[in-house]
C-alpha cells in the first residue's frame, strides 16, 4: 500500500488560529462585520453626556437655591429674635404662643399680646411690624410679617 500524502486544498495565508478575532467573517455562516462611524458613536455619547450632566447640575443647582432660603430664613429668625430679646416685654412669653412686634415712635421696640386689630380705639401710635411665636429654642418663628424689621 502506498502512503499517499493528504494536500490541504485551503490555502495556508487563508486560515487563522483565532477565527474570532479577525475583522471579517471568516466562513458563508459568520455573523455579518460592518465597520462602525467612530465620529457617530463619539458624538452619541458626547451628547448623552451633556443631557446627563446638565441634569445634574440643574439639581445641584436647585439644592443650592434651597439652601439659600433657608440661610436667608434662618438669619432672619435671628435678626428679629434680637429684636424682640431687645424690646420692652412686660409678660413673660410662652412657648407656643404667639405675640405682636412694634416700634414705637422713639426707634426702641416692644412686644405685646395683642394685635394690631385688637386694641381698638385705645391703639398707641406704634408701627406694627410682624406677628411672632416662640419655639422650643427661644426664637421666634415670624408668622406674619408688614415692615422689615
Amino acid at each position: 500500500m502506498e502512503e499517499s500524502t493528504f494536500k490541504n486544498p485551503i490555502d495556508p495565508d487563508k486560515v487563522s488560529d483565532a477565527p474570532g478575532l479577525i475583522e471579517y467573517a471568516h466562513h458563508v455562516g459568520s455573523a455579518l462585520i460592518k465597520p462602525e462611524d467612530k465620529g457617530k458613536i463619539k458624538s452619541r455619547a458626547l451628547s448623552a453626556m451633556y443631557e446627563q450632566t446638565d441634569q445634574q447640575l440643574a439639581q445641584i443647582k436647585q439644592q443650592i437655591d434651597l439652601l439659600a432660603d433657608q440661610v436667608r430664613h434662618l438669619n432672619r429668625r435671628k435678626e428679629v429674635s434680637e429684636k424682640i430679646y431687645e424690646s420692652k416685654m412686660s409678660f413673660e412669653p410662652v412657648v407656643g404662643h404667639t405675640y405682636h412686634l412694634y416700634q414705637k415712635e422713639d426707634g426702641s421696640y416692644q412686644v405685646s399680646m395683642l394685635s394690631d386689630a385688637d386694641w381698638g380705639r385705645s391703639k398707641p401710635n406704634w408701627e406694627y411690624l410682624s406677628a411672632v411665636k416662640l419655639l422650643g429654642d427661644h426664637t421666634w418663628q415670624i408668622l406674619k410679617e408688614d415692615v422689615e424689621v
